[in-house]
């Protein structure tokens, strides 16, 4: 049984879906699933990411690694420290939640003597903007001057972009492959509700991605054009440093694998995952796994170099975890045990530590990353 919605939280999906419905009336009766999804997340006041509902942590629709524990953000600080010291350059964090992610790599940063001048963060929600603003304040005064917040992309940047759950999150096109070739899957109004709705494919890049993919008829699975347009630009404003991308998904040839014939789109709603993306929309967070295999020839198409690719298991474990961990003694057994509770759900590979991969990309000359020192799968993408 999914919890119920407070009035206030049913008003505002209400709204949501009228707004839905608007679009799909002023497109003449039919948008791609991409434009619906970009809507139900971000449309301005009114998507899952640009209101107020609470979205991380065990109050809100799911847990990510910043939540469980410090130690992945400080793991990650440790994985970045040497290449902010090769460049003199800064952090760029895309996406950025609560800010916890933010706190944990400054802090321990700082504790390393490896501080950029600035750790900037581009998020499109103002909401969450808010919200990681108050987290630095509260719990990183001493250095929330060096943090900095953007409206848009810079055009040059040196040092590090970090993006934890971002891909996950761009809007995906959803495909239908039938006997007469791919189609475009869109939503239409039926009643009072919303429904599929198959079309040709008008998009001449996707159209040619899905073509490429030749895939039987009767899969259903999604193309993420936002993710290879979204690498592609990184690419552009790197003059010199690394891009690391941490998500949940697979290379190409386990994405469109046949047991995954029907896709990797969800919704998710207070610990829920749900088949249904039309459920209570603007509550519920849509995510689709990332085809790793696309962000790389994406990367190495606009000019970077692959760093590498492996498991998040195997990016903390290389990167330092277990040492860090270890700085809590075992014997004091109130502070150690929810630390390793948390080890335990990163990297083992019935939670988080297989699903979850890492994806590295260099520009400019930049030594090997210690992360994809052992496990590195880059030959599994291309």
């Amino acid at each position: 049984m999914l919890p119920a919605p407070t009035p206030d939280a049913l008003a505002h999906s209400q709204r949501v879906t009228a707004h839905l419905r608007a679009l799909i009336d002023a497109a003449g009766g039919w948008i791609s699933f991409a434009q619906f999804m970009e809507a139900a997340l971000y449309a301005p006041g009114l998507g899952y990411y640009a209101a107020g509902a609470m979205k991380f942590g065990a109050a809100g629709d799911f847990v990510t690694a910043p939540e469980m524990t410090p130690l992945f953000g400080r793991t990650l600080a440790h994985a970045i420290a040497p290449v902010l010291a090769e460049t003199d350059g800064e952090v760029l964090e895309l996406g950025a939640g609560s800010g916890r992610l933010a706190v944990d790599v400054l802090g321990e940063l700082a504790r390393l003597d490896a501080l950029p001048a600035r750790y900037c963060i581009l998020d499109v929600s103002a909401d969450l903007r808010a919200r990681q603003q108050d987290t630095l304040a509260r719990e990183l005064p001493q250095l929330a001057e060096r943090v900095h917040w953007l409206d848009a992309l810079p055009a040059h940047f040196s040092g590090v972009i970090l993006g934890n759950e971002v891909l996950d999150a761009l809007p995906v096109a959803l495909v239908h492959w039938t006997e007469d070739g791919p189609l475009s899957r869109g939503v239409i109004v039926e009643g009072d509700a919303f429904a599929w709705h198959d079309r040709p494919i008008d998009d001449p890049l996707l159209r040619a991605r899905a073509h490429a993919l030749s895939l039987a008829p009767g899969y259903l699975s999604e193309i993420n054009l936002a993710a290879d347009a979204l690498t592609a630009s990184l690419a552009q404003l790197m003059d010199r440093g690394v891009i690391l991308m941490i998500d949940y998904g697979f290379p190409a040839n386990e994405y469109y694998h046949p047991q995954r014939h029907m896709g990797t789109l969800r919704a998710h709603y207070r610990h829920h995952a749900l088949d249904d993306p039309f459920y209570l929309p603007g509550l519920c967070d849509l995510t689709a796994h990332v085809d790793f295999s696309a962000v790389a020839r994406a990367g190495l198409a606009a000019g970077l170099a692959l760093a590498g690719y492996t498991s998040q298991a195997s990016f903390l474990l290389n990167s330092g975890l277990t040492e860090l961990l270890m700085q809590t003694p075992p014997t004091d057994a109130a502070a150690y045990l929810p630390q390793a509770n948390a080890v335990q759900r990163l990297v083992s590979p019935a939670e988080m530590g297989e699903l979850f991969k890492v994806i590295g990309f260099v520009k400019g000359g930049i030594a090997p990353l210690a992360g994809f020192a052992r496990g590195d799968r880059r030959h599994s993408l291309l």
